[in-house]
């Protein structure tokens, strides 16, 4: 087991924060990708409304689910700034949702034998 995960943790929690993870990160690719072009290149602003609240929203969400799963598996601040930098990077939360996945089966082998 590494440093950083001392304490055991429910895994249900990690599972959140890797759905929260995956719905931010799309949320942000939606917003990028579709809703500004929208709003700059066919003068439709609308979609960046919706889509924006919806990704401030899951944004906050996301933070909250990195603080709960940094404070019971004593992560790092090195661990969690980087799960906060992914937040902001275009496809960042989805490597870091596969790094998580790998963990919890890791843990889940683990415990298993």
């Amino acid at each position: 087991m590494s440093a950083d995960r001392s304490r055991p943790i429910d895994d249900g929690l990690l599972q959140a924060l890797r759905a929260v993870g995956y719905a931010e990160g799309s949320s942000f690719l939606l917003l990028l990708g579709v809703a500004m072009p929208l709003k700059y290149l066919a003068g439709q602003p609308l979609m960046v409304r919706y889509v924006g609240w919806a990704h401030g929203l899951l944004f906050v969400l996301y933070v909250g689910a990195v603080v709960g799963v940094a404070l019971a598996r004593d992560w790092p601040m090195g661990r969690v700034l980087k799960a906060l930098v992914a937040s902001v990077v275009p496809f960042g939360p989805f490597l870091l949702e596969r790094e998580w996945r790998r963990e919890q089966e890791a843990e889940r082998a683990e415990a298993a034998g």
